[in-house]
C-alpha cells in the first residue's frame, strides 16, 4: 500500500525531532513541518521541528532519546554534537498493558516443514555438530570437520552439513557464572534439534572438564551423544580420527530424517539487530516486530536479547510483563548489567558503536527504543537468564549482551531455530546450525549487498510498502527458511567462527 511520501519521517505528534527520509541539503524546506533546513542532514539523521532549550529534553517515539547539551534550532541537525546521554527515572507501571491476545485457532494455525527428533522437539536443520569443551580441543575439532567438507556429504543429501562449532574459553580461570555459561551454552547446543548426534572434543585437563558438564547439565552419553579427550585418545592425530570415525557412523542414520508437517508454535525465532542505523526503529525493527506478533499469535515463541540494547527502553517491556514477577526479573537484568559496567569501568551509554552514529543514532536510549520495537506488542511472558532453555510459548526475553554472535549464541542455547537478523549499515552474519535470515533496514544498502539480505524493509522507508505488509512477509519467509529454504548466509557457508559463548568474569 502506498502512502505520501515525504522529505521527513514523524514517529510521534509529541516529538520534537524528525527523520530524513533521504538526504536534506541545506536550505531544504520541509513542508509537512513548516520548516528549513539550517544545515545539510543526512538520510536517517533528526532534525529539529522546534526550538529546544539547552537542558531540555529531546523526544524521538514520543521518549526521552536525550538531553539539548545547546540551544536548537528548528532546521538544525541533533545529533552526538548538540544531544547528550542524561539518567532520569522510569516509571516501570508493570503489567499495565498486558491484553487478551486474539489466538489463531490450532486448525487454522500456519505450518511448516520440520524435523522431528526423538524427544518431540523439532529442527529446521538436519547437522551433525562437532563441539568443544576448551580452546585447546578447537584445532582437532576442525581436522575432524574438514574431513567431511569433500564430495562424500554427495551421498547424504539429507544431512545439512557436519559443522564445528569452537570458542576459546573453557579454561585459564574459567569458573562462577562464567563457567556456568558455558557449560548451558554447550549443553543447549548438544541437544538442538537441529543437530541430528553430536561430538564433544575436550582436552582433558581443562576447568571445563567434559565430565563434570555432563553431570551438571544432567547430560547422558548416548549414540547421538558422544564425548572424549585428546589426551585419553592417544593425541591429537588419533582424536582426529575417532572423531572421523564416529560421524561416518553417524551419517547413514542422520540422512533418514525427514520433514514433516508441523504447526509453527514449534518454531522459537531469535530476534537480533546489529549494524544498526536511524532507520531500524522505524522500517525492519517494527516489521519483524509484527512477524513476532504473527508467530506467537500461532502459538510460537519470539525471543529478544541484549539487555544493553534495551536499557532505557525496558519499561515499555515491563508494562507487557504478565505478572510483576516477571517484570522484577527483567529490571534484576538491567541493574545488574549497571554494575556489570561500572565494575568494568565502562557504561551503558558507551554501547552505540561509531556505524550507528554514523547512520543516525546518537544515543543507547534512542538505539534502544529502536531495539525493543523487534518484540512487536504481545504480552512478556517470561525472561531467561543467558542460555537457559526456554520453555515458554509466546513472546520472551533472554538476558544476552549486545555483541550479536554472543546474544544469539545464548538463544540459540535456548532452543531457538531460527533467526532474523535486522541490519542498517550490512552486518552479514549466519549462525550453524540455525538458519539466519537478514533484514535490511533501507534500500540503498538492501540494494548493494543484495547476496546478503534475505529481505529488504527500506520500502517501508521508500513509502511502497506498511510495517504490517512487511511483517506478513517476513512472516511467510521464516516459515519457508524453517521448510528448508536456504538463507542468504547459508548460500555463502557462513555460520561455523560466529558460535560465541558469553565470556563472563575474570580471565586468570
Amino acid at each position: 500500500m502506498s502512502q505520501t511520501i515525504t522529505r521527513t519521517i514523524r514517529l510521534s505528534p509529541a516529538d520534537n525531532v524528525v527523520v530524513a527520509r533521504a538526504a536534506l541539503r541545506a536550505d531544504t524546506r520541509v513542508e509537512e513541518e513548516g520548516l528549513t533546513t539550517i544545515e545539510a542532514i543526512d538520510p536517517g539523521h533528526k532534525v529539529a521541528t522546534q526550538p529546544i532549550k539547552k537542558g531540555n529534553t529531546i523526544r524521538k517515539y514520543d521518549q526521552i532519546i536525550g538531553i539539548a547539551e545547546s540551544d536548537i534550532r528548528p532546521g538544525e541537525h541533533v545529533h552526538t554534537h548538540n544531544l547528550r546521554m542524561d539518567d532520569f527515572d522510569r516509571d516501570y507501571r508493570f503489567s499495565e498493558s498486558v491484553r487478551e491476545l486474539d489466538f489463531v485457532k490450532p486448525e487454522g494455525a500456519a505450518t511448516f516443514q520440520g524435523i522431528v527428533r526423538s524427544d518431540g522437539r523439532v529442527g529446521t536443520r538436519n547437522y551433525i555438530g562437532i563441539l568443544t569443551s576448551v580452546n585447546c580441543s578447537a584445532t582437532v575439532a576442525r581436522h575432524v570437520a574438514r574431513r567431511f567438507e569433500n564430495d562424500i556429504m554427495a551421498e547424504f543429501p539429507n544431512v545439512d552439513g557436519v559443522v564445528a562449532l569452537t570458542h576459546d574459553h573453557g579454561c585459564g580461570g574459567c569458573a562462577g557464572i562464567g563457567l556456568n555459561y558455558i557449560q548451558r551454552t554447550l549443553s543447549g547446543y548438544s541437544t538442538h534439534p537441529n543437530f541430528y548426534a553430536v561430538v564433544i572434543i575436550g582436552l582433558g585437563c581443562e576447568a571445563n572438564q567434559i565430565g563434570a558438564m555432563m553431570d551438571a547439565e544432567k547430560l547422558n552419553p548416548s549414540d547421538k551423544l558422544h564425548a572424549y579427550t585428546i589426551q585419553d585418545s592417544g593425541g591429537s592425530a588419533a582424536a582426529a580420527e575417532r572423531g572421523e570415525g564416529l560421524i561416518r557412523e553417524l551419517l547413514s542414520d542422520a540422512n533418514r530424517a525427514e520433514r514433516t508437517t508441523r504447526p509453527t508454535s514449534d518454531l522459537i525465532l531469535a530476534l537480533e539487530c546489529g549494524g544498526s542505523d536511524g532507520y531500524s526503529g522505524i522500517s525492519a525493527n517494527p516489521a519483524l516486530g509484527a512477524a513476532a506478533d504473527l508467530l506467537v499469535l500461532n502459538g510460537g515463541t519470539a525471543c529478544l536479547g541484549e539487555t544493553p540494547e534495551v536499557y532505557g527502553a525496558e519499561h515499555l517491556l515491563t508494562r507487557r510483563a504478565v505478572s510483576p514477577d516477571v517484570g522484577q526479573k527483567l529490571v534484576d537484568r538491567i541493574q545488574w548489567w549497571e554494575n556489570y559496567t561500572k565494575a568494568n569501568h565502562a557504561e551503558m551509554n558507551n554501547n552505540p558503536a561509531p556505524g550507528n552514529k554514523a547512520g543516525g543514532l546518537t544515543t543507547i536510549l534512542e538505539k534502544s527504543l529502536g531495539a525493543v520495537a523487534k518484540g512487536g506488542t504481545t504480552n512478556l511472558v517470561d525472561v531467561y537468564e543467558y542460555a537457559q532453555p526456554i520453555t515458554q510459548k509466546g513472546f520472551v526475553f533472554m538476558d544476552t549482551p549486545g555483541y550479536d554472535p554472543a546474544s544469539i549464541t545464548g538463544m540459540v542455547a535456548g532452543g531457538a531455530n531460527i533467526t532474523c537478523f535486522t541490519t542498517g549499515r550490512g552486518s552479514v552474519f549466519g549462525g550453524k546450525p540455525v538458519p539466519s535470515l537478514k533484514l535490511a533496514t533501507n534500500t540503498p544498502m538492501y540494494l548493494r549487498m543484495e547476496n546478503d539480505m534475505d529481505i529488504n524493509c527500506g520500502d517501508i522507508v521508500d513509502g511502497t510498502s506498511t510495517v504490517e505488509e512487511k511483517g506478513q512477509e517476513i512472516f511467510e519467509k521464516i516459515v519457508a527458511c524453517a521448510s528448508g529454504e536456504q538463507s542468504k548466509s547459508e548460500i555463502m557457508g557462513m555460520g561455523e567462527e560466529e558460535f560465541v559463548p558469553w565470556t563472563v568474569g575474570a580471565i586468570l
